[in-house]
């Protein structure tokens, strides 16, 4: 098996050499052997788990990455498989999320378009609970995990909502039916604020979905990566 100097490993990707002796000293890469004077000696098989691992990244992340590497380099194969399992996992309560959400913003945005005069007006939290069928107290849960921010009246202290708090209202109460959790929606919601509205998040959507899809590829090429790595390190 041929050797090979730490910059023949950093030039292929252009790294540095002590991003290289950092990968091996965290598991990342097997254990080099030394010359006598105390250098590296790297082989084919460093190269390999070199570009395993930077495939890995994209896919899972740099501390996945180093997790799913150094399993394998413990020979603890069902470790690694289960890091991979929870990535995959995660891409799919993704995928399933940005589907609610795009369903819930597509019915806001038809719903805004044809909406009348009158349902811009703002609305007690009696009335928004009719409207929703849901109960006063749910509102005021939602408030305390930051899903709305109705104002207060100034002469009664009751709180008001408005079109936006409707529109926040609207969605939470969808992706509540769809069983996500209030930190999960408040995200959701803070982003269509941050947007500015439903037609800004939509365009948002369609960059989240080019994401995931991009994320998806990276997987495809880290297991084709690992299946290669796998197979050497048997050898």
């Amino acid at each position: 098996m041929r050797t090979l100097r730490p910059s023949d490993l950093a030039r292929e990707h252009a790294i540095s050499t002590q991003a290289v002796r950092n990968y091996e000293q965290d598991g990342c890469l097997p254990p080099a052997e030394r010359t006598p004077a105390g250098y590296r000696i790297y082989t084919d098989l460093h190269a390999v788990a070199l570009r395993t691992y930077l495939t890995l990244i994209p896919a899972y992340g740099h501390a996945q990455a180093g997790d799913i590497m150094r399993a394998l380099h413990a020979d603890d194969l069902d470790r690694a498989l289960t890091v991979i399992d929870r990535g995959h996992s995660q891409l799919l309560r993704d995928r399933e999320t940005l589907a609610t959400v795009r369903r819930a913003v597509d019915h806001l945005i038809t719903e805004s378009s044809s909406a009348t005069g009158g349902s811009a007006t703002a609305r007690t939290i009696g009335e928004l609970a009719h409207h929703l069928r849901v109960t006063p107290a749910t509102l005021r849960a939602w408030e305390a995990a930051d899903i709305l921010s109705p104002v207060r009246d100034p002469a009664t202290g009751y709180r008001r909502y408005d079109p936006t708090d409707l529109r926040d209202a609207e969605l939470a109460h969808i992706l509540r039916r769809g069983h996500y959790r209030l930190d999960h929606i408040a995200t959701v919601i803070g982003q269509i604020r941050a947007a500015g509205s439903t037609e800004a998040l939509a365009k948002a959507l369609t960059d989240w979905q080019a994401t995931i899809t991009a994320r998806g590829v990276c997987m495809l090429d880290a297991a084709a990566a690992l299946s290669r790595y796998s197979a050497a390190l048997r050898r």
